[in-house]
């Protein structure tokens, strides 16, 4: 996949792939207009919606009703090296959740490819080119 990123002024920035474009800004406080998310809560949302759409895929293939199903993601900042420390994920199901499967949530979460890709990341080359 490749990701486009335009620097669209002042503290905004937009990236462009398969048809979506997803803009980024920074807090009234950082100097930005607070018209998107930040790019590192972007990074954030994507570890919890990757964690959901695993659950919902879960729930979907045994015919449990996600309606009631809530993944609240929270995290421990260090500041002493300004990184996040640890993220917990919260999988809240309903009373009606079948016991048998709690277990198995847990594990479908764990199959999160943003989250796999934390625990055995990629690597990063950066070179600059010159625009044809």
């Amino acid at each position: 996949m490749e990701i486009t990123v335009k620097l669209a002024g002042n503290k905004k920035v937009t990236a462009e792939f398969d048809g979506y474009r997803v803009v980024s800004d920074q807090p009234k406080e950082d100097g930005g207009e607070a018209l998107g998310p930040a790019p590192f809560d972007l990074f954030l949302a994507s570890i919890a919606t990757c964690a959901g759409y695993f659950v919902q895929s879960f729930c979907q293939t045994r015919g449990i009703p996600t309606d009631d199903i809530l993944i609240v993601q929270s995290s421990e900042w260090d500041d002493e090296v300004h990184l996040i420390r640890k993220i917990d994920l919260e999988v809240r199901l309903p009373a009606s959740f079948p016991e048998k499967y709690r277990a198995s949530v847990i594990a479908a979460v764990n199959q999160c490819t943003v989250k796999k890709h934390l625990q055995q990341p990629p690597q990063i080359q950066v070179v600059t080119r010159n625009q044809v």
